[in-house]
């Protein structure tokens, strides 16, 4: 595995990616959007260039959902981990999901985004 990467899979490993660094930022998304497609208080994201992205095993797998004008979700068909959110707006990035990645993401998230939608059944620090 190379350091200058990161590399991730799904819950049942039909998919695989390597996504090139830098991580331009990390996030977490507190959308109401994300809160669904997660089912947990936020997204977290990891943003790099999409020209990195690569899909190396089960890209037949991924199914990729336009949650609306501005985005797109991708995620496996079989066992339904979301991997990555696309922008329309920004289609030479893409952040893929740090639950994903193995290992872990050690970097810090420097954003959080939405936290008007924030839910208020975390605890507050």
């Amino acid at each position: 595995m190379k350091q200058d990467e990161l590399h991730g899979s799904c819950l049942c490993g039909g998919v695989r990616y390597r996504a090139a660094l830098p991580v331009f930022h990390a996030s977490h998304c507190y959308c109401t959007m994300c809160q669904k497609q997660h089912g947990a208080a936020a997204g977290s994201y990891a943003n790099v260039a999409g020209a990195g992205f690569v899909v190396e095993q089960g890209a037949e797998l991924i199914t990729e959902y336009a949650s609306s004008a501005e985005g797109r979700r991708g995620f496996c068909r079989v066992c339904g981990s979301t991997l990555f959110w696309r922008s329309t707006q920004s289609p030479d990035r893409i952040a893929i999901t740090l639950g994903t990645l193995e290992p872990e993401y050690d970097g810090i998230v420097q954003r959080e985004l939405f936290v008007d939608q924030k839910p208020a059944w975390l605890p507050h620090a």
